[in-house]
C-alpha cells in the first residue's frame, strides 16, 4: 500500500489533538503521542505496518517540531524529551483543523467544496501549501498569489466572452499585462452591472471582492518586492492563506453568474 504523507499528517495532527484534550496541551509527551499512533496503525492482530510506513510516521511526527507546532519541555523544571507541549502557532491549528494550511489534505478538500479550481490554480495552491509546511513563507505568499491571479485571469476570459456577445467592446485594461489593471477592469464592470447580480452574489461582491484581492496581491507583492529584510510574516501568509477559499468561491460564483448573465 502506497504511504500518503498527507493522510499521515492530517490523522497525526488529530492524535495530537484528542492526546491534548485528555492531558491539556501544555502536559504533553512524546510517548503519549506515539502510543496513541500504534494503537491506531495495529490491525486486529496487534501487528504494526511495515518500518518504511512507521518511519514515515515518525517523519511526520518530528516535523511538527521543526515547524513549530510543538516544542520540547512543559516547564523549565521539566524541559527535555519526552515531555513536549503544543505551542500557541499549534494550539491555533488545532482549533481549525479540518482546514487549516497545516493539514494539506483537508484544506484542499474545504476549498474544491466551496470552488471549482483550474488545473493550474490547483497546483499553485499544492505547492503554496507544501511552501508554507516548510517554514518557506515568502514562496507560499507568492504561489497562493499566483493562484489568486489564475483564478482571476480565467474570470477576466469569462467576461471577455459575454461582453463581446452583448455585441459591446471589452475594456481595454481587462487585457493588459498588469494584474492591478485586470483586477479593476473587473471591479469596475461588475460594479456596472451589479443591479443584475442575485442579491447575495451583490451583497458578496460588494464585501469581499476588494477586501480578498488586495490581501492576496499585497502578500504576494510584498513577498516578490521585498523593501526590507522581513516583508512577509507565518501570520499574513496563513491569513492569505485562509482567505483563499472564500475568493476561490466568489470567483466560482460570478463566472457561472456572467455565463448566464451575459
Amino acid at each position: 500500500m502506497a504511504i500518503d504523507p498527507g493522510h499521515i499528517q492530517a490523522t497525526l495532527l488529530e492524535i495530537v489533538s484528542d492526546v491534548s484534550t485528555q492531558y491539556g496541551p501544555t502536559q504533553l509527551s512524546s510517548g503519549s503521542i506515539l502510543q496513541e499512533v500504534a494503537r491506531r496503525l495495529r490491525d486486529p492482530n496487534g501487528r504494526l505496518p511495515a518500518i518504511d510506513e512507521q518511519q514515515a510516521w515518525l517523519t511526520a511526527f518530528y516535523d511538527l517540531f521543526r515547524t513549530g507546532h510543538l516544542s520540547w519541555g512543559i516547564n523549565l523544571d521539566n524541559n527535555q524529551p519526552a515531555f513536549c507541549h503544543l505551542t500557541k502557532q499549534g494550539r491555533r491549528v488545532l482549533e481549525h483543523l479540518s482546514r487549516d494550511p497545516s493539514n494539506p489534505a483537508g484544506y484542499i478538500a474545504h476549498v474544491t467544496q466551496r470552488a471549482n479550481l483550474n488545473p493550474v490554480a490547483t497546483s499553485y495552491v499544492e505547492e503554496a501549501l507544501r511552501a508554507y509546511n516548510a517554514d518557506c513563507v515568502r514562496a507560499a505568499a507568492v504561489m497562493i498569489g499566483a493562484a489568486a491571479e489564475s483564478m482571476s485571469l480565467e474570470l477576466r476570459d469569462v467576461v471577455v466572452t459575454g461582453v463581446t456577445k452583448k455585441g459591446k467592446t471589452p475594456a481595454k485594461d481587462l487585457s493588459h499585462t498588469l494584474i492591478k489593471k485586470v483586477l479593476d477592469a473587473l471591479h469596475k464592470e461588475f460594479e456596472m452591472e451589479q443591479k443584475g447580480m442575485p442579491h447575495d452574489l451583490r451583497e458578496r461582491f460588494q464585501a469581499y471582492w476588494p477586501a480578498f484581492t488586495q490581501q492576496v496581491r499585497a502578500t504576494r507583492n510584498d513577498a516578490g518586492h521585498p523593501a526590507s529584510i522581513e516583508p512577509v510574516t507565518q501570520d499574513s501568509v496563513r491569513a492569505a492563506l485562509l482567505s483563499f477559499p472564500l475568493l476561490a468561491e466568489l470567483n466560482s460564483q460570478l463566472m457561472e453568474w456572467v455565463s448566464t448573465y451575459y
